[in-house]
């Protein structure tokens, strides 16, 4: 059992994950949120009823916890993870992409630093089973080679959702970094990268059509595409070389051998992945454990965010 307090900001969907996990890992921790509405929902769901007032009158009511994991809508992860740091919170768990704009996340990055204190971005992709045993599989075959992935979004679902400003606008940042990310997570930043994006949807007329490639700095070539007006699903291939390995759903993991053309399905050990929201449990574990070798830190997200930005075909 890891002996630490956390508060855990926000009680929508990605806070009940949360709240399962600490929970199953017996961590004591408190939850806050803004509204009776929202606390009262969460008490129906969880019979766990939230500290309501919102985070700064809880920060002024309550001494700062040593651990804090937020997990409010997108719109607002920059300014509870900027109130936790001003409170002297030393260790920050936010949710992606943990800024949605340059100014924001450039103030995160700062203030972490005068305050000495770890932020990082929850990206739980990187500890899905399937990852680690990927990540097993090209480490024994003398690393990666190279790397492809898809980061295709559903336009017709996301088009009707109610989210805060900018969310939909910047959807590249707020969703698809999870693949994007994995991608840099397995084969290192890019050095550099050749980016297309092209056409617009109602909301996100910035573009609709991605493609580039590039080099990382580990000598890793890539190539992505997606295109949010046609059909397509989120995946990667890595290619060792004696393997393909295929992550289409990211949860599971397809092998393919040299001189073969048989695709074999590869069994997991991923009995916590299916009793909780895949990741989080491992994920959790690393931040309260200390073990960040896996977690992305504040400062590898603002290393990758002009990448991401040029990907998008965002203004900065």
């Amino acid at each position: 059992m890891i002996m630490t307090k956390v508060l855990l900001v926000g009680a929508g969907s990605m806070a009940r994950s949360y709240f399962d996990v600490l929970q199953f890992l017996e961590i004591d921790f408190d939850i806050v949120c803004r509204t009776e509405a929202s606390a009262r929902y969460f008490e129906q769901e969880r019979d766990f009823k939230p500290v309501i007032g919102g985070l700064a009158e809880y920060l002024e009511s309550n001494t700062a916890p040593s651990h804090a994991i937020v997990a409010v809508g997108v719109e607002s992860l920059a300014s509870a993870t900027l109130s936790l740091l001003s409170a002297g919170v030393k260790e920050i768990l936010v949710e992606k992409p943990s800024s949605l704009y340059q100014e924001e996340l450039n103030s995160l990055v700062m203030l972490a630093q005068r305050e000495a204190s770890s932020v990082y971005v929850a990206y739980n992709r990187r500890f899905y089973s399937s990852v680690e045993r990927l990540s097993e599989i090209v480490s024994s075959d003398g690393g990666l080679r190279s790397i492809s992935f898809d980061f295709t979004e559903w336009s017709d679902r996301i088009a009707p959702l109610e989210k805060g400003e900018g969310v939909k606008q910047r959807w590249l940042l707020s969703n698809s970094t999870h693949v994007i990310d994995l991608a840099f997570y397995l084969a290192g930043r890019p050095k550099e990268l050749t980016a297309f994006s092209v056409g617009q949807l109602d909301w996100h007329q910035s573009s609709a059509c991605f493609t580039g490639s590039g080099v990382t700095e580990n000598g890793i070539l890539f190539n992505y595409r997606a295109d949010w007006d046609a059909p397509g699903r989120w995946g990667l291939k890595a290619y060792t070389k004696n393997y393909r390995l295929e992550l289409s759903p990211l949860e599971s993991l397809i092998v393919t051998e040299r001189n073969s053309v048989s695709a074999i399905d590869v069994v997991l050990d991923d009995g916590i992945d299916r009793n909780f929201k895949p990741g989080l449990v491992k994920q959790v574990q690393a931040f309260l454990g200390g073990n960040d070798a896996a977690l992305c830190s504040i400062d590898e997200q603002l290393a990758h965010y002009p990448f991401y930005i040029q990907m998008a075909g965002y203004e900065n």
